[in-house]
């Protein structure tokens, strides 16, 4: 075993007793050959104490590759476990030691007085014993690990899968403790698990829909949730919510059984899933807000959030922190009120009087909301996101945008005038589909316009959506 064993142990359960009182799944491939080849792989690996835990991964790796999974979900899932894997092992020798996560603005400069606190803050906590956490095989086994992904045919996925196989090898081997070998094991058959539900859906726009569990039905926020649920369901959108009763039922009440998702959160004193989504094949219960967060932003064409608590503030954040940061796609983002509701007026005032005035955003980050008590105003918003506009993604450095409608000479002379500071280099140009798109076959034949955008700028990026879509 690892010489650094000795350094290890289980850390304390992050979740009060969720992980380690996780119930053994003795996962099978349901091929007893293909189960025994998976044992005599990890047993001849010799993962220890984690063995079981390793075949329960590999055992979801090939089932996602049975699944056909999109490529895209595939290389997020292989990654995210190869990132959990490294964090458990830069944290495993100092698993002794107490310590302490400081969040704060990454603009903040040395001058500036909260910089000087935090370095204080987190000297004193160093001199009480915390420290700090801030935002920074062998050719056989492998040929062995090939054949064994090859007779279980995963297709197009076959060399990602034999990555994750890879890696959950790894942690075995690792000695991670036994608590971060359930999290990621469970993590990977909850990712797998929301990408078969959604996937059948592929083809439909969607919205998450977010807003208080404890919104009762006489309110008027709950009724605005029914009425602009049913107007995106009339405007071709499903709903996605997290299943639970308030503003959540409002929305699937809204959208009609067949036309909504719900994301359920496996809590200890709430909540179980709400009348309308209850039994539903297309709802997925999740034992993260992790993973559930990650389907709710991955699967989102638009987010829509009504007046709720922390669970919305945080969806929300989360949301405007991805697009902000260019880690998520830039998606419309309602903010949606009753009428004479000041809910979203206070928060508009908060945000304005004490992230904007210190310089902790951009005044361009305020385009990607729309705070409005209009219904109608608020599905216009959506849908005229997509009325030209289609969809985008970078190939190196250029960005690929996909439109509705051929591009006229009006549009791409009024974005090189009015959208060139978004470019590092050159001019907005047309294309046809390039070869690094061949995985998106479907959208082949979608008129394009490219460009060397610069990274970030989400803002002033969905400024220049909009103009498109006036084209």
């Amino acid at each position: 075993m690892d010489k650094r064993a000795h350094l290890r142990k289980d850390p304390r359960d992050f979740t009060g007793g969720g992980i380690f009182g996780l119930q053994e799944d003795n996962g099978t491939t349901g091929d007893q050959l293909i189960d025994d080849r998976i044992k005599a792989l990890v047993d001849e690996w010799a993962c220890g104490a984690s063995n079981k835990l390793v075949q329960e991964v590999i055992v979801t790796a090939l089932k996602m590759g049975r699944d056909c999974l999109p490529q895209g979900d595939m290389k997020l899932y292989s990654r995210s476990l190869k990132e959990m894997r490294g964090a458990s092992n830069v944290f495993g020798p100092y698993a002794d030691e107490r310590k302490i996560s400081i969040f704060g603005s990454a603009r903040t400069k040395p001058e500036e007085p909260e910089y000087k606190v935090a370095v204080s803050f987190a000297k004193k906590m160093r001199e009480a014993g915390f420290m700090s956490i801030t935002g920074a095989g062998p050719q056989l086994i492998d040929d062995r690990i090939k054949a064994l992904v090859d007779e279980w045919a995963c297709g197009a996925s076959n060399k990602l899968v034999q990555e994750v196989i890879v890696t959950a090898l790894k942690m075995g081997r690792d000695c991670l403790p036994q608590g971060d070998m359930k999290l990621y094991s469970r993590s990977l058959k909850e990712m797998r698990g929301a990408s078969n539900v959604f996937g059948p859906y592929a083809d439909e726009r969607k919205i998450s829909i977010f807003g208080s569990a404890r919104t009762k039905p006489e309110e008027p926020e709950y009724k605005v949730a029914v009425s602009f649920a049913k107007k995106m369901r009339e405007a071709g959108f499903m709903s996605i919510t997290g299943a639970g009763p308030g503003i959540m039922e409002a929305a699937q009440e809204g959208s009609g059984r067949d036309g909504s998702f719900g994301l359920n959160i496996k809590l200890p004193f709430e909540q179980g899933a709400n009348p309308t989504i209850e039994g539903d094949e297309k709802l997925i219960n999740f034992n993260y807000f992790f993973t559930r967060k990650l389907a709710f932003v991955k699967e989102s064409d638009a987010i829509a959030a009504l007046p709720g608590g922390f669970g919305t503030m945080d969806e929300l954040f989360e949301v405007l922190t991805l697009i902000q940061t260019g880690k998520a796609q830039v998606v419309p983002i309602v903010l949606l009120d009753s009428e004479g509701g000041t809910y979203w007026k206070m928060w508009m005032q908060f945000v304005k009087e004490h992230l904007f005035r210190l310089g902790l955003i951009s005044e361009e980050d305020f385009n990607l909301f729309l705070i409005t008590t209009d219904l109608d105003e608020a599905v216009e918003e959506v849908t005229s996101f997509y009325r030209n506009f289609h969809s985008y993604r970078y190939v190196g450095k250029r960005l690929v945008m996909r439109l509705q409608h051929e591009v006229t000479p009006e549009l791409l002379d009024g974005l090189n005038k009015a959208y060139g500071d978004l470019i590092e280099e050159g001019e907005y140009q047309t294309c046809s589909a390039l070869p690094q798109e061949k995985d998106e076959p479907h959208l082949a034949d979608l008129p394009r316009l490219i460009c060397s955008k610069k990274r970030g700028l989400a803002g002033r990026f969905r400024q220049m959506i909009d103009f498109v879509n006036q084209h």
